[in-house]
């Protein structure tokens, strides 16, 4: 019932303020050459709170049509007011998509109960998959383990993306997993510690560079070949850190333009482009 692999919440890609379809065409045809298992549109790395819903339906559509059946599609779409969020899974009916990517609401900071609400209302009005998004430092709330055992229960909530912060945590639930349950981490520092203690592998935006490294890793983890898995992560580990030292995801277009992958950098405001001091960086540790 799960998933597994390595997931690529794909950058959407601007220029001169209108999503550029031919870079966006560019990079799923790229990235599905490296070996990547799904992609995701439209998460926080795609920019989601900044796309129109004409925008977005229209990323929807392009990604179906670019991705041509290779590999399995889910959206982002998540909110904080669990009847829109309802009203827009509506519109994702037309598409052949598997799932969707949905975050734990934020701002308004519900408490557990508010939480599994949330998820339940959404998983009572789809049959596409769900998996559950949990970034505290972003939304503003943890969802707890317990939650996240009561939320595995639901007929359709198939994973989670685990970017709770907390380490004990996410032992904790690596340790002890809902059965038919994917644990996928989102905090991409935690990739291969959650590779050697049972994890199914990660949606990580870092797997724009060094795809196949990543992918390496999760394939000799799943052979018990650990050291061979850490010698490459050895070499990821060192540039992780500066793809998230200013707002993702700058640093990463940065990196995708310096490689001829889009044809700007551009973001839109609030995030801006990163600071010259960051770019002379990347361009030291990476090229």
């Amino acid at each position: 019932m799960g998933i597994d692999g390595i997931w690529l919440p794909i950058v959407t890609p601007f220029k001169n303020d209108k999503v550029d379809f031919p870079s966006y065409k560019k990079l799923v045809n790229h990235y599905l050459k490296k070996g990547i298992t799904g992609i995701i549109p439209l998460g926080t790395t795609g920019e989601s709170p900044t796309v129109s819903d004409e925008e977005y339906e229209e990323i929807v559509d392009k990604t179906v049509e670019y991705v041509a059946g290779r590999v399995p599609i889910y959206v982002g779409l998540g909110g904080n007011y669990t009847k829109k969020v309802v009203k827009k899974l509506k519109t994702l009916k037309k598409y052949p998509v598997q799932g969707i990517l949905s975050v734990s609401p934020y701002y308004n900071r519900p408490d557990q109960r508010g939480i599994y609400q949330h998820f339940k209302q959404i998983s009572e009005n789809t049959d596409l998959n769900i998996i559950v998004y949990n970034i505290p430092y972003r939304t503003g709330r943890n969802i707890e383990n317990e939650t996240i055992y009561k939320l595995a229960e639901l007929k359709n909530v198939i994973g989670l993306k685990d970017a709770c912060g907390d380490i004990k945590q996410s032992m904790d639930l690596l340790l002890n997993p809902p059965p038919d349950f994917s644990i996928l981490t989102g905090e991409d520092m935690f990739f291969y510690i959650t590779m050697t203690h049972g994890g199914q592998g990660g949606i990580l935006a870092s797997a724009h560079v060094a795809t196949e490294e990543f992918v390496s890793i999760f394939q000799l983890a799943r052979q018990n070949d650990h050291q061979g898995a850490y010698e490459i992560w050895k070499r990821l580990a060192a540039f992780i850190p500066l793809l998230f030292k200013e707002p993702n995801p700058a640093p990463i277009k940065y990196y995708l333009l310096k490689q001829g992958l889009i044809k700007s950098n551009e973001t839109r405001l609030p995030l801006v482009e990163i600071s010259d001091s960051l770019k002379a960086q990347i361009d030291k540790t990476i090229g």
